[in-house]
């Protein structure tokens, strides 16, 4: 959003009369800064695969007083991405904040063992449905009100530290997610000055993906890989999101936030 009048700190988070769309917004990282837009002041639409689980983060939402709209969503399907954008707009009339957060991180046993398929749907689901999606909101965002002033807003993508830094079981995914880096700051530079486009770097969080972790091989690991010597919390995203989203990063764009725990 362009800058306008300076703000008082208390007002710097405030999401009053703004609408999110968060893909992935279900579970994990998705469901804790769908929450947390809603708690400052958002209406917020909720985009996954399953419908179900949308509803059920969107009704926690309608219980916050806000509105919010469920959609059920392909990450990977470039006409999905569409019209999640269409059903959103016809819902809200207008959309402030996209959030690219779903993604995919399949398990193999060796490179040779990734099939095309596998492949390409990491490609797909990480990259090509953020790509189209951040298109069609960010000229929703560029184009021309009544009036003739443009709105302006933020986009937000989801990363990984594997796009640094991969493992040897996130090649495919470290290289999508290193492309998402680079189609951050294109997209910082195709939409200035009105939109705003920065990148949150997760590295390992405690979400539903750590379920399948030994995670007593985990902590130990944590205790020297990195500084602050644990996984995240989910809710620990949270800060970066809403300053991504508010204009307490009214002069921030092309920006990655590494939330990492400081690797050593």
């Amino acid at each position: 959003m362009a800058y306008s009048d300076p703000m008082t700190s208390k007002d710097l988070f405030s999401l009053a009369g703004r609408t999110a769309i968060i893909t992935g917004g279900s579970r994990g990282l998705g469901r804790e800064m769908a929450l947390a837009f809603a708690e400052h002041g958002a209406d917020v639409v909720i985009a996954s695969r399953k419908l179900e689980n949308c509803e059920t983060v969107a009704n926690e939402i309608r219980a916050m007083g806000r509105r919010s709209l469920a959609v059920a969503y392909h990450a990977g399907s470039w006409a999905d991405a569409d019209r999640l954008a269409a059903e959103s707009i016809a819902e809200f009339g207008r959309i402030d904040i996209l959030v690219n957060n779903a993604g995919m991180s399949p398990l193999y046993k060796s490179l040779t063992d990734v099939t095309e398929e596998v492949y390409n749907k990491v490609l797909d689901v990480n990259l090509k449905g953020p790509f189209r999606l951040s298109a069609v909101i960010g000229e929703h965002m560029c184009a021309p009100t009544a009036d003739g002033t443009v709105r302006g807003g933020s986009i937000i993508n989801v990363s990984s530290i594997a796009s640094h830094r991969p493992s040897p079981n996130e090649v495919v995914y470290g290289a999508a997610k290193a492309a998402i880096n680079n189609l951050t700051m294109g997209l910082a530079r195709t939409y200035a000055p009105h939109v705003r486009v920065n990148c949150i770097v997760p590295g390992p969080f405690l979400t539903d993906i750590s379920k399948a972790w030994d995670m007593e091989m985990f902590n130990e690991r944590a205790k020297v890989a990195y500084a602050l010597q644990r996984g995240g919390n989910p809710d620990e995203v949270v800060g970066a999101a809403l300053y991504f989203a508010s204009d307490a990063s009214s002069y921030t764009t092309g920006a990655l936030l590494n939330i990492d725990g400081g690797p050593r």
